[in-house]
Order: C-alpha cells, then structure tokens, then sequence
C-alpha cells in the first residue's frame, strides 16, 4: 500500500512535504489540554487522499495548454486550499463520532472516548475555524465559497442519514442521495479547489469535478462492502452499519426481492431494533444473494466513468499515471 501511495504521489512529492508542514503548522496551538487533543488527532493521521487529489488536479492543469496562473501561485493556493479541505474533513470526522456515539476511528480510540463529547465537539469546531482560516490564505473568494458549501452539503447529509434511519425506507435513491453529500462532495470540492487553483474554465472545471464525485462514489461504496466481512485494519466489525441502522447498497438490492422474513429483519436494523442474530442472518442472506457483486458492479461502472475521464482530458502521462493509481487504490484499498 505504502508502495503504491508513493507511486501516486511521484508527481507532487515536494508538495505533499510543504502540505505536512503546513497543515501540522495550521494545527499548532498555545499548549495546554487543546494542544493535546490537535496532537492527538495528528498522531492518527491517514492516507491524505483528499490533499493528493486536490494537489494532483492543480499540478494537472498549471501545465495544460492554456494555464492562466503561474506553477508558484497555483501551488501556494491549492496547498493551502488542499490544507483547508483536510481540516474540515477531519473536524467532520471528529463531530460524526459524537453524533454516532462511536468510540473507534481507523482502529483507534476517537477522540471522544479518548477526552469526552464536550471537547470533542469543541476541539471539532477549532479545527472547522482553522480551516476556513486557511481558505482565506489562498486569496480566491470562489474557494471560500466552495468551501462553505462543502461545509453546508456535509452536514446536510449527516442529517438526511439521520432522517433516513428513523423511516421505513429501502429507498436506492435516498442512499445515493446520502453518499452524494456525505462523500462524493468532498471528492468532487478536492478537484474543484484544484481547477481553480489553476484558473481553469468552466468545462474544465465541470468535467473535473464530475471525475472526482464519481471517485466519492466509488470510496463509499468500496467503504460499504467492508462491512461485510471482518477487518481490524478498518476498524469496525462485521455489521457495524447495520448496528447503526444503515442499511447501504448491498442489502438494499437483495431487498428488492427478499422475502417478508428479510423485510422484517431490515426493518428492525432501522428501528435500532436488532440483535445480533438479525444483523448475522441479514449479512448472510445479502452475501448468498448476490448483494456484494452488485455493489462490486456498480463500482466497476463508476470506475470505467474515472477512467474515461484520464484517458480523454488529462495530457500530462506523469499525473494521468498517478490519478490512474489512485482510482485503482480507491477500488482495491482494504481500509
């Protein structure tokens, strides 16, 4: 994995090391017990697939035909726009543990079993502020923007799933419309940030983003199949989503046809109404009845739309290479 993370980023090395730099630099506080809690979320970590994406879009069209900022100016915005973006995602992270009472994030404690709800909503917000702070050091109002509507769309979608759980619905539509804002946003808001950094136009732009919403789409629903089957490496056991009344893509489709027994089991995952006997019976039943390969199917087509969008619009073979690698990471990672 390591391996194939630094074949990604071969095109942006020198500016993932200015990214660390400046995203511990933006985390940095007075000491004291927030200290201890930025550092703590900073010991975690994670791939920082948003920041690569984001700085793989702006490298990407600064040496496109027709660039209209200079490499410097381009790479100071994307990176602090890139640095905005990962603060936000994580303040999300960390305010999404509270709300879903979960005291494990990648295999590790949260950060509200590990301090409590009250500084971990506080310590939340910090970070939120930090990154529209780091937004504004990028000089580009279109960026704030972009930012304060990813801000709105997250949350929105944190209370359309909410919603979702306390109704009897199996509804696909609402599950898409749910990852849309929950993941693919932030995808398709790391390409936007990327295009603007480089001035580029609105087709662009448009083309790009529709790139990086499939990619969040393909994040989810790979994240999603995890559930079903055991992994320490993603931090959750086999049916968490179930425990929590979701229901994804998977069981959803073997729901269009299941018999009233099943029904019945669904129904009582959503009302938070299951034991554990139902969580297993339900998994078992969407594994034998070919829940996994369908979500394996609708990934392979979002994956070809990635593809496609490489191979027809990205010029440089360096970053065409990487942003290749990184759709092949994003369908084959196991965490």
């Amino acid at each position: 994995m390591a391996d194939t993370l630094s074949h990604i980023k071969a095109p942006i090395t020198d500016e993932m090391v200015r990214f660390d730099a400046i995203f511990r630099e933006s985390l940095s506080n007075n000491g004291g017990l927030l200290d201890k809690m930025l550092e703590y979320i900073m010991r975690r970590g994670g791939k920082r697939m948003r920041p690569i994406l984001t700085l793989l879009v702006a490298k990407a069209f600064s040496k496109g035909e027709g660039a209209a900022e200079e490499d410097n100016a381009v790479i100071f915005k994307a990176l602090h726009a890139a640095c905005s973006l990962e603060l936000l995602h994580t303040a999300s992270l960390v305010h999404d543990d509270v709300v879903d009472e979960s005291d494990k994030r990648r295999g590790q404690a949260s950060v509200n079993a590990s301090f409590d709800n009250r500084l971990a909503v506080l310590v939340g917000d910090f970070i939120l502020a930090t990154s529209l702070r780091e937004v504004a050091t990028a000089g580009c109002g279109a960026m704030t923007d972009a930012v304060a509507n990813l801000g709105q769309t997250l949350a929105a979608g944190e209370v359309k799933q909410i919603e979702n759980i306390s109704t009897a619905d199996f509804s696909m539509e609402n599950y898409f419309d749910i990852i849309d804002k929950k993941t693919a946003s932030l995808f398709e808001c790391c390409c936007r940030l990327g295009a603007l950094s480089a001035g580029a136009g609105e087709e662009q732009t448009a083309k790009i983003c529709e790139f990086g919403r499939n990619i969040g789409i393909l994040f989810q629903i790979r994240d999603d199949i995890f559930d079903y089957s055991d992994s320490e490496a993603i931090g959750k056991p086999t049916g968490n989503d179930m425990r929590e009344g979701k229901l994804t893509l998977p069981v959803l489709h073997v729901l269009r046809s299941a018999p009233d027994e099943i029904v019945g089991l669904a129904r009582k995952v959503k009302a938070l109404e299951a034991e554990e006997l139902d969580i297993s019976l339900l998994i078992k039943y969407t594994r034998e009845h070919g829940g996994i390969e369908y979500a394996q199917d609708v990934m392979e087509d979002y994956y070809r739309r990635c593809m496609d969008y490489v191979d027809s619009n990205i010029t440089d073979a360096s970053i065409a290479n990487s942003l290749r690698l990184y759709v092949d990471f994003v369908v084959g990672r196991e965490s």
